[in-house]
């Protein structure tokens, strides 16, 4: 069985990688952009307390 299906369960499992790597970067993405507002919001109030 395993003879038969080895190219459908491969494509399976690449594409279940892709999919997770394609998140992961997403995730990361959105977190560094909510990042960099942060850190702008930060500067913006310490020169304004100047």
């Amino acid at each position: 069985m395993l003879q038969k299906n080895w190219k459908k369960i491969g494509m399976l499992i690449l594409i279940i990688a892709c999919i997770f790597n394609i998140m992961g970067k997403l995730v990361n993405k959105l977190s560094l952009n909510k990042e960099m507002l942060y850190s702008a919001e930060y500067m913006s109030e310490k020169e304004n307390k100047k």
